[in-house]
């Protein structure tokens, strides 16, 4: 059974910096597309980045492109996400997600996703 455990949100202020990391225990191999969701009050989820687990070249929604940094420790089971330059925003519920089947591309369908971490939250002061 996999198991998805975030950590590292906080309150920073605006143009900061913020390192969240998912721990991702049951799986077996690399070749699973990691991602991290938010969610802010009142919205829906929405993607932010994905990857495969193993690495590789990653995707990321047009609104965090250029700020945001997400990479895996394969050999650790580890996703993270580097969060720069951070605006109000960005303020949510950050989740980390997985997915039980292998496909040839990684991708933010959230309906996709079988595995939810429990969240993180991040909150951005302006």
């Amino acid at each position: 059974q996999v198991q998805l455990v975030e950590s590292g949100g906080d309150s920073v202020q605006a143009g900061g910096s913020l390192r969240l990391s998912c721990t991702a225990s049951g799986y077996t191999g690399s070749r699973y597309c990691m991602a991290w969701f938010r969610q802010a009050p009142g919205k829906e989820r929405e993607g932010v980045a994905t990857i495969y687990l193993g690495g590789g070249t990653p995707y990321y929604a047009d609104s965090v492109k250029g700020r945001f940094t997400i990479s895996t420790d394969n050999a650790k089971k580890i996703l993270y996400l580097q969060m720069d330059s951070l605006k109000p925003e960005d303020t949510a519920m950050y989740y980390c997600a997985g997915r039980a089947r292998w496909v040839h591309i990684c991708d933010l369908d959230r309906t996709e996703y079988n595995y939810w971490g429990q969240g993180t939250q991040v909150t951005v002061s302006s």
